[in-house]
């Protein structure tokens, strides 16, 4: 089995290639969205006219232009320009944790960010890779070419999650390797100290970068499905610690409810995209809620 068949089955390319990247529900939606957002608060440049459209704002038509030729065109913008997507993968150990999924975290995160590989080749936007545990350990430049896909899914098929983890410190790394402004997304469980993570997103936002949080987690790690006396492994450490699950149940859902409300709260006022998910969620159905959802906001 090749790693696209593994982590993209035909059944989803089907389903994510019928989302015609030029229709308006994408084109009005989730990647103009994207295309806009980081250029928000810095004067936007004019730079090129391109033929009107349907679906364009009437507002934008040249109307010297039209005088000229006879013919409809509206100004080009900056933010119209294509943007360059670096999917940021975290290898940590704990993602490669399942309780009762077919699919680990790893194994989920993958399956997406293949998906937002497909669509941003698709829409002709060159996309990389960047993957990292305690720090970065393999990148992919940026290209915008079908075989990336291939080659994205090639390099993350030959490396497993094993190890601790650090992402304040390797999301910093990311910002320093980034010369210009692009779309992050950002694929991890944030199995550890919130307040380094949130201050590398505060720095990718800093330097004017749309950021993207995929927080993804175990179905069990979200819903505690367990009774009795259990044993509990700390996914990062491997320290064991004996509970009695039922009664430990109300804390634990209280603790993991404050957790992602943390995220919620604080992506919100920097800016950053949070997007929630657990691998119960069909992953394709997850990215076209999202979406839709961006769409809206839009």
């Amino acid at each position: 089995m090749t790693a696209v068949e593994k982590y993209l089955k035909p059944e989803v390319v089907r389903q994510i290639s019928r989302l015609d990247l030029r229709a308006q529900f994408v084109v009005k939606g989730f990647l103009q969205g994207l295309h806009a957002s980081p250029f928000q608060g810095f004067s936007v440049e004019f730079s090129e006219h391109r033929k009107y459209t349907s679906g364009d704002d009437p507002h934008d038509i040249d109307w010297l232009v039209y005088a000229k030729t006879d013919k409809y065109y509206v100004k080009k913008f900056e933010a119209e320009t294509n943007i360059t997507g670096y999917l940021v993968v975290d290898l940590s150990r704990s993602m490669g944790y399942t309780f009762r999924q077919q699919l680990t975290k790893f194994d989920y995160a993958i399956s997406l960010a293949a998906a937002l590989c497909y669509l941003m080749i698709h829409q002709q936007d060159p996309v990389g890779l960047i993957t990292f545990d305690t720090r970065v350990r393999a990148s992919l430049a940026p290209k915008s070419k079908r075989s990336q896909l291939g080659s994205l899914l090639s390099l993350l098929a030959r490396l497993q999650p094993t190890g601790p983890t650090d992402i304040g410190t390797s999301l910093t790394q990311v910002v320093a390797m980034l010369k210009h402004r692009s779309l992050v997304m950002v694929f991890s469980d944030l199995l550890t100290d919130v307040e380094p993570v949130l201050q590398s997103l505060s720095r990718l936002r800093h330097r004017g970068h749309d950021v993207i949080l995929f927080h993804i987690l175990d179905e069990a790690e979200v819903t505690f499905p367990f009774d009795g006396l259990r044993e509990l492994e700390d996914p990062e450490t491997a320290e064991r610690v004996q509970v009695d699950a039922t009664g430990f149940r109300a804390e634990y859902l209280a603790e993991v409810e404050a957790f992602r409300q943390t995220y919620r709260r604080e992506c919100f006022q920097r800016g950053v995209d949070y997007v929630e998910l657990d691998t119960s969620m069909q992953f394709d159905k997850a990215l076209v809620k999202y979406l839709m959802s961006r769409r809206r906001r839009g």
